[in-house]
Order: C-alpha cells, then structure tokens, then sequence
C-alpha cells in the first residue's frame, strides 16, 4: 500500500486507516456523523493526496485535452476549472474528472486515484506530437477544506482574496508561507470549500497551519466515510459505483458536461443517446420506510420485478432518512414514482425525488 504525505498523521490521531485505491487513507476519526455534520454547519479537512494529477502542456494541448473529454475546454480561461469525463469508444465513462486552465497552453488533469495508471495510459496514447505530459500524481497533495467556514480559515493563511473566489475558479499563490500553492474553489461536499494543491514536503507544515486556523470554528479532520456521505446528500456521482466503462454521460444525467459541438472520442453513441434517450437512467431515491439502501442491492416493481440495481446508497446524516441512487428504465425514471429496493427477503418502498437530496 501507498502512503500519502500524511499518513503518520492521521495515525498519530487515531484515524480508522484503510485500503482505498491502492493507498493507505483514513475512513473515518471520530465517527461518520460527526465529521458529515461538521463539514455541513462548519469546516473540516480530507487528505486526498491519493487522487491523481496530470500536467498536459504545448501548442496542441487544447486539441488532446478537447479530443479525449466530453466537456468543451476551449471555453476555459486561464484560472478556471471544469467538471468532464473521459468517454471510451463505446461512450461509457473511462473516468471523470477535473480539468484546469493553468496557463495559455497548459491544463492540469485531476483524475481518481482508482484510475491513475489506466487514465495516464489513455492520455499518452491519444497525445500528439508537440504535447509534453508530466505525472505529478506522486509528488503532489491534496487537502479539501470544505464547509461553511472553510473561507474564515483559508483566508487567515493566504493574500490571495479567497472571500470573492468564484465556484470552480483557483489562483496559484502563497498559503502557510508556502509557495506554488494551488488554491481552487472546488469541492466534493455541496458545502463550499476550498481544494488546496501543494508539494509533498510542505502538507504537514499545512497541515497544520490549516488545524491551527481552524480551531476557533471546532475544525474536525475527515475520513472517507463522510466524503462518501456528503457527495451523496449532494447527488453527485462516484466512480466505480454510479459511473463507469459501461455507463454513457447521458444515463448518468451528465448531458450538461457532454458538448457536442465538438469532436470526442465516443461522440457518435453518446450523441445518439442525447437524441434518442438512454434505455435506463440514473435517480436518486429516498426510502419511505426505516431503511438504509446500499450498493449492490436490488431495484425491483410492486410485483417483485428486478428493474434495476443501487449504485449508492447511505443513512443521510443531514435528513435522517435513507437515501440512495441507482439505474431504472428510462420510462420508470420519473420524479414521484414509487420503487421498491429488495433488502434481503423485505422489499422496502422508496420514491424517486430530485437529486441534491440535501437543499443546504
């Protein structure tokens, strides 16, 4: 197993450490619910230095970066992020991802750390002549300070104005004297924060500068578990469990990150699928019952029908109900309608609802 930056902190807290994606990360320190709910009504911190970075730079780095994602990057400024995916040629999801505009001929690529070995090999082997690739995967991490809060205590460490910081934009600047520090209005959590990118040997003096500022707003540090928790509540998609080679952008209800008015790999059936619609569809779902859903379990009918399959599901920390999201028939997918998951030998009743589940 991996380690990150970090690791002997997390187990000088006392974090749960477990595999994930090769690496070895904390699931969870003081519980789920704590840490989800800490991150709602304040701020914590994710180390998730095992996530993936790919630096694409030249004259034809627009023309791989627009080739091999669904979204339009020629839309991009210098200093703005996009959400994407890489679609394969059959037009499922080979990963998503971020994509940064981090000069006039030059992106940074933040992809899953699942998919690290296989992303980088589709990179390289669509790239042209004139594109220089660099793996920064190993020696970069990853802090996500996600909350309200989060800007109370960013701004402490930093001169870049991170208080008027737009959604999906970063600046490249001093944090924690520190220099070359990517500070990016992104997040995982649907409860704003920032995502701090920096070299290895600075994130535990980063660490903790970000604990030390956050301490008058009850920081907590966040494990795996609330991460999953939180980007459920949000409706927004894991790889490996919601998407992947098998899933088009359109079932997983990700038409608004699939331009057609330009060239993609997997543009024709994905463009099929827009025009057409997908034979099943993605929703999101809450239980009408006392239920927790999960990954794996049975969509069925009021007869007793599988028509489907969880993809995620959770106790909602926020709503105290249980929610998940999974694939039906695109003619069943509509908002209200009644699904049973089969939870062991019970069918437990469900209704689909409008993702985010929670509302903030």
């Amino acid at each position: 197993m991996k380690n990150t930056a970090l690791t002997g902190i997390h187990e000088s807290l006392g974090a749960r450490m477990v595999e994930f994606a090769g690496y070895n990360m904390p699931v969870q320190y003081q519980g789920v619910n704590i840490e989800h709910l800490q991150v709602r009504k304040s701020v914590g911190v994710f180390d998730v230095s095992h996530m993936g970075e790919f630096i694409v730079r030249g004259e034809k780095a627009l023309d791989l970066v627009q080739r091999i994602t669904s979204n339009d990057a020629s839309k991009l400024y210098v200093g703005k992020v996009q959400y994407s995916c890489f679609p394969n040629p059959e037009g499922g999801i080979i990963d998503d991802l971020l994509v940064y505009r981090m000069g006039d001929e030059e992106y940074m690529l933040v992809v899953n750390a699942s998919n690290i070995e296989k992303d980088w090999n589709w990179v390289t082997k669509n790239a042209p002549e004139g594109v220089e690739l660099i793996n920064k995967s190993e020696e970069t991490s990853l802090l996500a300070v996600q909350g309200p809060k989060a800007v109370d205590v960013i701004k402490k460490l930093t001169d870049v104005d991170v208080e008027n910081m737009k959604y999906y934009t970063f600046e490249t600047g001093q944090l924690a004297g520190k220099d070359g520090v990517i500070i990016s209005a992104t997040g995982y959590t649907g409860s704003g924060g920032f995502e701090l990118y920096f070299k290895n040997e600075d994130a535990e003096d980063i660490w903790n500068a970000v604990m030390e500022a956050g301490e008058e707003f009850g920081i907590l540090p966040c494990g795996l578990a609330a991460r999953d928790t939180l980007r459920l509540e949000m409706g927004f998609c894991l790889y490996g469990n919601d998407i992947d080679d098998t899933t088009s952008p359109i079932e997983a209800g990700l038409s608004w990150i699939t331009k057609t008015n330009k060239d993609f790999i997997g543009k024709d059936v994905i463009l099929k699928h827009k025009k057409e619609g997908a034979p099943r569809k993605l929703v999101g779902f809450e239980m009408l019952e006392k239920a927790v859903p999960r990954h794996g379990y049975s969509i069925v009918n009021a007869e007793g029908e599988e028509i489907g399959v969880v993809t995620s599901g959770t106790m909602s920390p926020s709503l105290g109900k249980g929610i998940g999201m999974g694939y039906v028939p695109s003619g069943m997918a509509k908002e209200g309608n009644e699904i049973y998951i089969q939870i062991r030998k019970k069918r437990v009743a469900a209704q689909i609802v409008k993702v985010p589940f929670y509302k903030g």
